[in-house]
Protein backbone atom coordinates (compact mmCIF):
# COMPACT_ATOMS: atom_id res chain seq x y z
CA UNK A 1 0.00 0.00 0.00
CA UNK A 2 1.52 3.06 -1.36
CA UNK A 3 0.06 6.97 -0.13
CA UNK A 4 -0.23 9.01 -3.14
CA UNK A 5 -1.52 13.14 -2.98
CA UNK A 6 -3.52 14.48 -6.16
CA UNK A 7 -4.04 18.08 -6.82
CA UNK A 8 -7.18 18.96 -8.30
CA UNK A 9 -8.56 21.73 -9.73
CA UNK A 10 -12.19 21.90 -11.03
CA UNK A 11 -15.12 24.01 -11.80
CA UNK A 12 -16.20 25.67 -8.51
CA UNK A 13 -19.60 24.42 -9.02
CA UNK A 14 -22.58 23.01 -6.44
CA UNK A 15 -22.16 19.78 -5.56
CA UNK A 16 -18.45 18.90 -6.97
CA UNK A 17 -17.05 18.29 -4.23
CA UNK A 18 -20.26 15.43 -3.38
CA UNK A 19 -19.25 14.02 -6.45
CA UNK A 20 -15.74 13.50 -6.29
CA UNK A 21 -16.37 12.10 -3.30
CA UNK A 22 -19.21 9.91 -4.51
CA UNK A 23 -16.79 8.49 -7.26
CA UNK A 24 -14.32 7.29 -4.29
CA UNK A 25 -17.51 5.47 -2.26
CA UNK A 26 -19.06 3.90 -5.22
CA UNK A 27 -15.37 2.43 -6.17
CA UNK A 28 -14.38 1.53 -2.81
CA UNK A 29 -11.66 3.84 -2.47
CA UNK A 30 -10.42 5.31 0.46
CA UNK A 31 -9.93 8.79 1.23
CA UNK A 32 -7.18 9.77 4.08
CA UNK A 33 -8.03 13.48 3.69
CA UNK A 34 -9.54 15.97 1.86
CA UNK A 35 -9.15 19.87 1.43
CA UNK A 36 -10.87 22.15 -0.85
CA UNK A 37 -10.80 25.95 -1.48
CA UNK A 38 -11.47 28.47 -4.26
CA UNK A 39 -8.36 29.60 -6.22
CA UNK A 40 -7.03 33.10 -7.02
CA UNK A 41 -9.64 32.71 -10.02
CA UNK A 42 -13.23 32.70 -7.99
CA UNK A 43 -14.38 29.87 -11.21
CA UNK A 44 -12.07 26.97 -9.85
CA UNK A 45 -11.48 25.25 -7.01
CA UNK A 46 -8.39 23.57 -5.92
CA UNK A 47 -9.19 20.56 -4.42
CA UNK A 48 -6.05 18.50 -2.48
CA UNK A 49 -7.00 14.86 -1.99
CA UNK A 50 -4.70 12.08 0.25
CA UNK A 51 -5.79 8.29 -0.83
CA UNK A 52 -3.81 4.85 -0.53
CA UNK A 53 -3.68 1.22 -2.09
CA UNK A 54 -1.82 -0.49 -4.85
CA UNK A 55 0.18 1.12 -7.86
CA UNK A 56 -3.12 -0.40 -9.96
CA UNK A 57 -5.45 1.22 -8.05
CA UNK A 58 -3.92 4.75 -7.50
CA UNK A 59 -3.72 4.88 -11.91
CA UNK A 60 -7.39 3.79 -11.46
CA UNK A 61 -8.25 6.77 -9.28
CA UNK A 62 -6.14 8.94 -11.03
CA UNK A 63 -8.26 8.10 -14.41
CA UNK A 64 -11.89 7.74 -12.96
CA UNK A 65 -11.08 11.10 -11.30
CA UNK A 66 -9.94 12.72 -14.74
CA UNK A 67 -12.74 11.30 -16.34
CA UNK A 68 -15.13 13.60 -14.36
CA UNK A 69 -17.06 16.62 -16.05
CA UNK A 70 -16.18 19.25 -13.29
CA UNK A 71 -12.56 18.23 -13.15
CA UNK A 72 -9.99 20.41 -15.42
CA UNK A 73 -6.83 18.77 -14.24
CA UNK A 74 -5.30 16.44 -12.02
CA UNK A 75 -1.44 15.91 -10.95
CA UNK A 76 -0.18 14.06 -8.30
CA UNK A 77 1.88 15.49 -6.07
CA UNK A 78 5.23 14.15 -5.33
CA UNK A 79 6.50 14.68 -1.98
CA UNK A 80 10.53 15.88 -3.36
CA UNK A 81 9.03 18.33 -5.97
CA UNK A 82 5.84 19.72 -3.98
CA UNK A 83 5.03 21.33 -0.29
CA UNK A 84 2.31 19.79 2.06
CA UNK A 85 1.05 21.79 5.03
CA UNK A 86 -1.60 21.10 7.17
CA UNK A 87 -2.99 23.30 10.34
CA UNK A 88 -4.27 21.73 13.43
CA UNK A 89 -6.47 23.37 16.65
CA UNK A 90 -5.78 21.72 19.74
CA UNK A 91 -7.87 22.58 22.75
CA UNK A 92 -5.36 21.55 25.90
CA UNK A 93 -6.86 21.06 29.53
CA UNK A 94 -4.37 23.11 31.61
CA UNK A 95 -4.36 24.75 35.29
CA UNK A 96 -2.23 27.46 36.39
CA UNK A 97 0.73 24.74 36.99
CA UNK A 98 0.60 22.99 33.36
CA UNK A 99 -0.27 26.51 31.30
CA UNK A 100 3.69 27.22 31.39
CA UNK A 101 4.59 23.47 30.12
CA UNK A 102 2.20 23.35 27.25
CA UNK A 103 3.04 27.25 26.24
CA UNK A 104 6.74 25.94 26.29
CA UNK A 105 6.46 23.27 23.76
CA UNK A 106 4.20 25.04 21.06
CA UNK A 107 7.25 27.35 21.47
CA UNK A 108 9.46 25.00 20.37
CA UNK A 109 7.07 24.04 17.24
CA UNK A 110 6.49 27.74 16.52
CA UNK A 111 2.95 27.21 17.23
CA UNK A 112 0.55 29.88 18.33
CA UNK A 113 -1.61 30.32 21.42
CA UNK A 114 -4.84 31.69 20.17
CA UNK A 115 -6.99 31.39 23.07
CA UNK A 116 -6.70 30.59 26.94
CA UNK A 117 -9.32 29.94 29.11
CA UNK A 118 -9.07 29.10 32.76
CA UNK A 119 -9.18 25.60 32.54
CA UNK A 120 -7.76 25.21 28.93
CA UNK A 121 -5.87 26.72 25.78
CA UNK A 122 -6.29 26.44 22.07
CA UNK A 123 -3.38 26.08 20.22
CA UNK A 124 -2.94 26.91 16.17
CA UNK A 125 -0.18 24.43 14.59
CA UNK A 126 0.91 24.58 10.85
CA UNK A 127 3.66 21.98 9.22
CA UNK A 128 3.50 18.70 7.73
CA UNK A 129 2.15 15.98 9.31
CA UNK A 130 5.31 14.37 11.27
CA UNK A 131 5.35 18.10 13.04
CA UNK A 132 1.96 17.91 14.19
CA UNK A 133 1.89 13.96 14.85
CA UNK A 134 4.97 14.72 17.39
CA UNK A 135 3.47 17.60 18.67
CA UNK A 136 0.44 15.83 19.64
CA UNK A 137 3.03 13.22 20.59
CA UNK A 138 4.57 15.15 22.95
CA UNK A 139 0.90 16.43 24.82
CA UNK A 140 1.07 12.42 25.94
CA UNK A 141 0.74 14.11 30.20
CA UNK A 142 -2.22 16.68 29.01
CA UNK A 143 -5.66 16.40 28.54
CA UNK A 144 -6.52 16.88 24.80
CA UNK A 145 -10.07 17.80 25.11
CA UNK A 146 -10.93 18.85 21.47
CA UNK A 147 -8.74 18.46 17.99
CA UNK A 148 -9.33 19.51 14.43
CA UNK A 149 -7.12 18.87 11.80
CA UNK A 150 -7.89 20.08 7.87
CA UNK A 151 -5.90 17.45 6.29
CA UNK A 152 -3.32 18.21 3.60
CA UNK A 153 -3.19 21.02 1.37
CA UNK A 154 -0.49 21.05 -1.21
CA UNK A 155 1.23 22.45 -4.10
CA UNK A 156 4.07 21.62 -6.95
CA UNK A 157 7.35 23.60 -5.99
CA UNK A 158 8.48 26.09 -8.95
CA UNK A 159 6.35 27.21 -12.50
CA UNK A 160 6.51 24.62 -14.76
CA UNK A 161 3.65 22.15 -13.47
CA UNK A 162 1.52 25.48 -12.97
CA UNK A 163 -1.78 24.99 -14.76
CA UNK A 164 -3.30 27.97 -16.94
CA UNK A 165 -6.87 27.80 -17.51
Amino acid sequence: MRRKVFQLLVDNTSGVLSRISGLFSRRGYNIESITAGVTADPRFTRITIVTSGDDEILDQIEKQVSKLVDVRDIKALDPENSVYRELALIKVRTNNEQRQGVISVADIFRAKIIDVASDSLIVELTGDQTKIDAFISLLDGYEILELARTGIAGLGRGTENVTYL
